[in-house]
């Protein structure tokens, strides 16, 4: 088998471990032509945008059989390392030092196998517009770890997870619902006529079950299904995590058991705000959520099951994770090598830092990280569950228009967005969710919050202080239609 991608002979100390953390490979055979990819997609798009570089420079068409592919950091200490400079191009010897492109720094490294059996290793801007092919590839990266613990003597030790209880909810077709501040009269006809169906609102494990029953009674009758984001205390699952995990489990069963539709196991776990600093790993997430799992299908197998949503993030930077905080993706890379597809219906994701329209895969002043853009945050979580449909259990837009003051400084990012881009661009979510064919429920971040401080959670809310609501119209003619 001719290799077109020459491999470094060189070993950098630690880069294996580096790139573990950055990329996750997944794995796709390739069975649509060119014509047929989705415009929807951004690594579908990328994948066309290898293949033309590719064949451009080999100067014939080539067909893919086989390609895998994951999300790359070419900014990094690591990748200076090993390629003595920086950028999508330090993988090119053929273009000489001063012509490589250094400020090109994130996107996608496909591995693609045509019918020759030829293999070509080609690298993707995230916003599609620049690619390179490769002669000089870095090394695969390496399995993801398993799920450990440490044991009463202090080492460290893999931890079966239990086998999957039978019971699978449906996830088939695109919902729409909103996150309550409370389930008001007012908040009941927004909600209807925005076309949702679902109402979200979280729960903690000190509210007790019967706020919950509460909860779902109130959602039910009103004709709305309803999802519980269920949290707890961080502090509780750091002195006693398997005990505190048999909590939360049957805290959970309990709901299930009550009627709830759909159950969020936790919140933003990739956090230190929301999980113990120091243990906080897609792994150790696992664990949470496959005794919760288990404990829900046996109280009730109609419940849908929702791993708990990262924050976008990358904060950590190339190392993935700092004792802090996980990169979400990283952290969803850690999820599924632990087994989490295993014990989950649907992938929890949250959106609610974009500036553009859902439709833009680039042009975000920010930058063109991942997380600022609906398409990739969506291939993000898509890509690693084996064909799970994701549920946005958070999407949302910041605007600031008609608060009655100015914008929290560190939500400055969100400054010049309007109240029409705001309405506009929750629909145009809700229309590209639903034609994905890859969302099963999408809830909007919010309906009716109206605190308006360091957490600005007004100027997300459908309703504004005014008493308008210029997303209920654009959501519910996208519904409708």
């Amino acid at each position: 088998m001719q290799m077109k991608a020459k491999f470094l002979s060189r070993n950098v100390v630690g880069l294996l471990v580096l790139v573990a953390l950055l990329v996750f490979v997944v794995s796709v055979p390739f069975a649509q032509e060119e014509n047929d990819v989705s415009n929807s997609d951004p690594v579908q798009r990328a994948l066309v945008v290898a293949e033309e570089a590719i064949e451009e420079l080999e100067g014939k068409d080539i067909s893919i059989v086989n390609w895998d592919f994951y999300q790359d950091d070419w900014s990094t200490q690591a990748s200076w390392q090993q390629y003595g400079t920086y950028g999508i191009d330090n993988c090119v010897s053929a273009i000489l030092l001063f012509d490589k492109r250094p400020e090109i720094g994130f996107g996608w490294t496909f591995n693609i196998t045509d019918i020759s059996g030829d293999r070509y290793q080609a690298r993707v801007s995230f916003d599609l517009n620049s690619s390179a092919v490769c002669d000089e590839a870095a090394p695969p990266p390496a399995p993801a770890a398993v799920v450990e613990t440490v044991n009463e003597d202090g080492e460290v030790v893999a931890v079966d997870l239990p086998e999957a209880v039978a019971g699978s909810a449906s996830v088939e077709g695109f919902s729409l619902g909103g996150h309550v501040d409370g389930l008001t009269p007012q908040a009941i006809d927004l909600m209807r006529s925005s076309g949702m169906s679902w109402v979200k609102k979280q729960l903690p494990l000190g509210a007790g079950v019967g706020k919950g029953v509460e909860f779902i009674n109130a959602a039910q009758s009103n004709g709305f299904k309803i999802l519980l984001g269920v949290v707890g205390d961080k502090n509780a699952l750091a002195a006693d995590f398997d005990g505190y995990v048999a909590q939360v489990a049957q805290f959970t069963a309990e709901l299930a058991a009550a009627g709830a539709d759909a159950i969020e196991v936790w919140n933003e776990p990739n956090l230190d705000r929301e999980w113990p600093i120091g243990q906080i790993s897609g792994a150790n997430y696992t664990r949470m959520l496959a005794a919760s799992y288990n404990a829900i299908k046996a109280a009730n197998p109609n419940t849908l099951v929702i791993s708990g949503a990262p924050a976008p993030t990358g904060f950590a930077g190339a190392a993935g994770c700092i004792p802090e905080l996980c990169n979400d993706d990283v952290f969803m890379q850690q999820m599924a090598a632990a087994g989490a597809a295993n014990y989950m219906d649907c992938i929890g994701l949250h959106y609610n830092e974009g500036i553009v329209g859902p439709s833009t895969f680039s042009g975000d002043p920010r930058g063109e990280y991942p997380t600022y853009y609906f398409g990739s945050m969506l291939d993000r979580g898509y890509s690693l569950f084996g064909g799970k449909k994701v549920c946005f259990t958070e999407l949302g837009y910041l605007s600031g228009e008609g608060m009655g003051a100015p914008i929290p400084p560190a939500f400055a990012w969100a400054g010049n967005t309007t109240l029409g881009q705001h309405a506009a661009w929750l629909a145009e979510a809700a229309s590209a969710s639903a034609q994905s064919g890859k969302v099963a429920i999408m809830i909007v971040w919010n309906v009716n919050f109206t605190r308006w401080d360091s957490d600005p959670m007004g100027g997300y809310a459908m309703l504004r202080p005014d008493g308008s609501c210029p997303a209920c119209q654009a959501l519910g003619a996208v519904m409708s239609g």
